[in-house]
């Protein structure tokens, strides 16, 4: 949740403007925030008393634990696969996964929680049956354990890279060749609202491996696997490479001629071993129809 400073909260505090925001939160409890970064201005931490100026953007991040717990609502999602132990969610863009500040309701969680007779209790009541997650503007393929077990035994193969995550994603510029990045990733020490690759000894290893899909005059159709989970993975070793994806609002700096409304990432493929049967899985979701309207015209030199 963001919110750009305008002339009538010129000068006024950060914590008292939060807290006209969140009138049911006291004043140590806005400080809290502020004080853990949580809050932010411009990206960057700043105190309680600091004087907001027009232009400024405060930002306030996750506060999962504002929410006791997820209601089930009647959301309309695509559920391609669902047995006793999982399921398999293709997943919208714009959809966020689970409750959070401001995303009380709404999500794939809540919708999960109407659609499922069973969801796994490992990760609590604010992200039932959640084993891994996509950005809330990056679409496409998600598993859903439906029992602790099965959650266990999935949760197991993400870890040990047993589980393939593949996804496709249109970038800026010529990507020449096939490749893949190893870098540690973490917080970005300039915008607490990024992730960043960093410096040895800083941040967690991050491997993505990439594949060239199709070259366009000033765009590449690419596929990444995951063989790790960072957060943002694949936006930020994209943009490391120099070919940021195209539509993305936080890591992509130049213009974007598309009408978007996220980023241009698919999680497309997904393959895993059953946590019951031990069968290999394999499910493909087509790329959503904004995405293809973009390489289509692409195709056809539309400018």
């Amino acid at each position: 949740m963001e919110w750009n400073i305008e002339e009538a909260h010129k000068l006024k505090r950060l914590d008292m403007f939060l807290l006209e925001k969140f009138p049911d939160k006291t004043r140590s409890h806005i400080k809290k925030w502020i004080e853990e970064g949580v809050a932010l201005v411009g990206g960057k931490t700043v105190k309680a008393g600091y004087s907001l100026k027009v232009g400024d953007v405060v930002y306030l991040g996750e506060v999962v634990e504002q929410v006791a717990s997820a209601e089930p609502q009647d959301i309309p999602i695509d559920i391609v696969y669902e047995d006793d132990d999982m399921a398999i969610v293709n997943k919208e863009q714009g959809m966020v996964v689970h409750p959070a500040i401001k995303n009380y309701d709404n999500t794939l969680v809540n919708a999960l929680m109407f659609k499922l007779k069973n969801l796994s209790s490992i990760n609590g009541v604010i992200r039932p049956g959640i084993v891994h997650r996509l950005d809330k503007d990056t679409s496409g393929l998600l598993v859903i354990a439906k029992n602790d077990d099965a959650h266990v035994k999935l949760s197991e193969q993400i870890a040990k890279k047993d589980c393939r995550r593949i996804y496709w994603a249109l970038v800026d510029g010529v990507v020449k060749s096939d490749g893949e990045v190893k870098t540690n990733i973490g917080r970005d020490p300039r915008n607490r609202l990024k992730m960043a690759v960093v410096e040895d000894g800083k941040g967690k290893t991050a491997h993505t491996l990439y594949r060239v899909l199709e070259v366009f005059d000033k765009y590449t159709l690419v596929e990444f696997e995951l063989k790790t989970g960072r957060t943002h993975q694949i936006r930020v070793h994209s943009t490391h490479l120099h070919h940021p994806i195209v539509g993305d609002k936080l890591y992509n700096n130049n213009p974007c001629k598309f009408k978007l409304q996220g980023q241009l990432l698919h999680a497309k493929r997904l393959i895993l071993t059953h946590p019951k049967t031990g069968d290999i899985m394999e499910f493909d979701s087509d790329l959503p129809d904004y995405f293809m309207n973009v390489l289509n015209a692409l195709r056809n030199n539309v400018k």
